[in-house]
């Protein structure tokens, strides 16, 4: 698209939260890459000098970067920081969070303190809600039936026994909600499982590890994949074009893999190790048999599997992109294949490390 059809001018303040994780860096650098030259960083007081080093070296001539360091628990650090901001990307979250009170901290207390913070001053044009497909309920439909952004999300998040869940459900409820009352411009991105270098663990939807055995759970159910650079260009496009306040937008690649088919290139690529195909209708009923113990020993055995985990990671489900693709003008530069040979080069090169 023409520069002019953009929200923003190159010259405007671009703030960007979580800007140390996984996904930040690469979404600094695309938004240099796409010429914007006034970028702030908000980075937690706890954060690396490696990392920051690293953010720092994206720097380019002609670039204003601003690193930013405070606490998203602090209103008055949220305050200082929107001002001025004409687009924000919220990215910071926590999934090392076990417990519910400490993910609705990390989460959504900070969302909360952000969203404030953009209500003090008057230059937001769009806040960018990066939160996962994780919310979605993915029941009552057929096994094959795609998933996008129509599909319902979780009602009760607090029964998935997942935290991350539960926050990411209550962080999109709040932004909402200050959408419908303050007239804050947003757009809320579900992102699919991410991956790319720096990341080596197998995702949860193919299996769980066990003592001496791999469980492959998912089969031949397609894995909700999006290369890290990939996302970061869809983040970014999200946060600069023109799009209607409370847009959602599901963030997958093309050409996703089974589960199958990861695990087998896992193995080819990594190292073998031993798997145990457990098929759906066993796994299901795994899940629930465990569900309903945790019941009965009233929480004495934690309820992390359930039937609402299960329609979520392991049931038969198929992927769209097309929303994203048709708002933002999006599509993979990287491709599967080519994502795929510079994570396993990536994973190889860490393990050589170790």
């Amino acid at each position: 698209m023409e520069r002019g059809a953009f929200i923003i001018g190159q010259d405007d303040l671009i703030l960007v939260t979580g800007a140390t994780g996984f996904i930040g860096p690469r979404l600094v650098n695309t938004l240099i890459e796409q010429g914007y030259r006034n970028l702030r960083c908000l980075v937690r007081r706890s954060s690396e000098e490696a990392q920051l080093t690293a953010l720092s070296g994206l720097v380019r001539k002609g670039v204003r970067f601003e690193i930013f360091t405070g606490n998203l628990l602090s209103q008055e650090d949220c305050s200082a920081a929107a001002k001025d901001a004409a687009v924000i990307f919220h990215l910071a979250t926590s999934r090392d969070g076990k417990s519910y009170p400490e993910a609705f901290r990390n989460s959504v207390v900070t969302t909360r303190n952000l969203l404030e913070g953009t209500r003090r001053h008057d230059s937001l044009r769009r806040f960018v809600n990066v939160s996962s497909l994780v919310v979605y309920s993915n029941t009552g439909k057929p096994r094959w039936r795609r998933l996008d952004e129509t599909c319902p999300l979780e009602r009760h998040p607090e029964l998935r026994g997942d935290a991350y869940c539960f926050s990411k459900v209550k962080q999109e409820e709040i932004v909402a909600e200050y959408g419908a009352r303050f007239a804050i411009p947003y757009v809320t991105l579900r992102l699919g499982y991410v991956f790319g270098p720096g990341k080596v663990s197998i995702p949860s939807r193919v299996g769980l590890d066990a003592p001496g055995v791999f469980l492959h759970l998912g089969g031949s159910n397609p894995i909700p994949l999006t290369y890290v650079d990939n996302c970061a260009e869809a983040i970014a496009l999200a946060g600069v074009q023109p799009a209607k306040n409370g847009e959602v937008l599901n963030v997958v690649d093309d050409d996703l893999p089974s589960s199958r088919q990861f695990l087998r290139l896992y193995k080819v690529n990594m190292k073998p190790f031993k798997s145990l195909y457990l098929p759906h209708s066993l796994s299901y009923a795994l899940c629930y048999i465990w569900e309903r113990y945790s019941a009965w020993s009233e929480g004495q055995l934690l309820p992390a599997f359930n039937r609402r985990r299960w329609h979520v990671y392991w049931k038969k489900t198929r992927y769209s992109n097309d929303k994203l693709k048709a708002q933002v003008g999006w599509t993979p530069r990287v491709s599967m294949a080519e994502g795929f040979r510079r994570y396993f080069e990536s994973c190889r090169v860490g393990e050589a490390g170790a």
